[in-house]
């Protein structure tokens, strides 16, 4: 076993001034370990969303009726509080669980080499997302549940999903400009799709806030809207994403597109397919808690693929890398169609 290196003084007084420098220029991580870290970020923003679903399906959301404290006395839930006060504090203690994730990704982002200040940027990005939703959580518990918050408060859940999709498809490329797969055509199909699936979210987030969950067994407000139109409404968009999807791998079969697109939009559908089965069928049995619960995951892991199908739309090649010239015969393919074709 070797010796532990001495610290001095100047090395000490570096790690306080710059901790994230000190520990890259002691440390460079395999690019597996940093995919590792990214995916566990991403893992537990899904994870938060869902054990905040549960705090809300098992009528938790007041279990700890203040903010930052459980209660005025105590930062932790108490036996007096009951199951209500330890789901709704263990919840709490989860955000540190995924800060926890958020740091290990930006230290290792940051301490790969060559240093990538895009995807260090990210990581940040995904930490300020995340102290901005705990305070977030904190006025929704202070308004008592009020529906509006508690649905910007998922929206922006939804968001921290989103950067770290980004973030962890960025450490399987490299840093040079991308390159379009396919045509001007099939990218503004897939941003339609990405549109759609928003608005989706959007108004699922409105069906709960008018629906019967309201979080707390108290006399928690609902959005003044009928529940049962609103749901109509989140079916048909739900329809129209199916129908975008399926008309983009449509459109991607006919163009012959790489296979890499072909196979998350793939993967997508049938995503979405199994979702819309889960909400007709909690629809029509009363929304048991279970099935919402298991619709909220599946709200997650929707849009966890329409963002890896329009990522795949582009290839990222390392940004020192030559181009390397492609053979007379390859060269000199025609394309399928000018205008929604584009170079493989």
């Amino acid at each position: 076993m070797g010796g532990v290196p001495n610290v001095t003084r100047a090395d000490a007084q570096a790690a306080l001034r710059n901790p994230l420098a000190f520990i890259a220029a002691r440390w460079t991580p395999d690019p597996r370990t940093v995919r590792r870290a990214v995916l566990a970020a991403l893992v537990m923003a899904v994870v938060i969303v869902v054990t905040g679903g549960a705090v809300r399906l098992t009528g938790s959301g007041l279990g700890c009726p203040t903010w930052p404290k459980c209660t005025d006395d105590s930062l932790a839930a108490t036996r007096e509080m009951g199951l209500h006060g330890v789901i709704e504090f263990g919840n709490r203690l989860l955000t540190y669980v995924l800060c926890a994730a958020v740091g290990w990704a930006i230290i290792a982002a940051r301490s790969e080499k060559p240093y990538r200040r895009g995807l260090t940027r990210l990581g940040w990005a995904q930490f300020w997302i995340v102290m901005g939703n705990a305070i977030l959580g904190g006025i929704v518990v202070l308004v008592g549940l009020n529906p509006y918050t508690v649905a910007a408060h998922f929206l922006l859940s939804t968001a921290l999903i989103a950067v770290a999709v980004v973030m962890w498809q960025r450490t399987r490329e490299g840093d040079g400009e991308p390159r379009p797969l396919v045509g001007k055509a099939v990218q503004q199909l897939v941003w339609c799709m990405v549109a759609a699936s928003v608005l989706l979210i959007a108004v699922g987030t409105v069906v709960t806030g008018a629906g019967p969950h309201a979080g707390d067994s108290s006399d928690v407000p609902r959005m003044p809207l009928d529940w049962e139109m609103v749901s109509k409404l989140h079916a048909v968009l739900a329809w129209i994403v199916v129908t975008l999807t399926f008309a983009l791998w449509f459109v991607l079969k006919a163009v012959d597109a790489p296979g890499g697109p072909l196979a998350r939009t793939r993967e997508l559908f049938l995503i979405l397919l199994a979702q819309g089965a889960i909400g007709y069928v909690q629809y029509f049995t009363d929304l048991p808690e279970v099935l919402v619960g298991l619709h909220m995951f599946g709200s997650c892991v929707m849009w966890i693929w329409v963002l890896r199908v329009l990522l795949s739309l582009r290839e990222r090649p390392e940004a020192d890398a030559p181009d390397v010239p492609v053979p007379g015969p390859l060269a000199q393919e025609p394309a399928t169609s000018a205008s929604i074709a584009a170079p493989r």
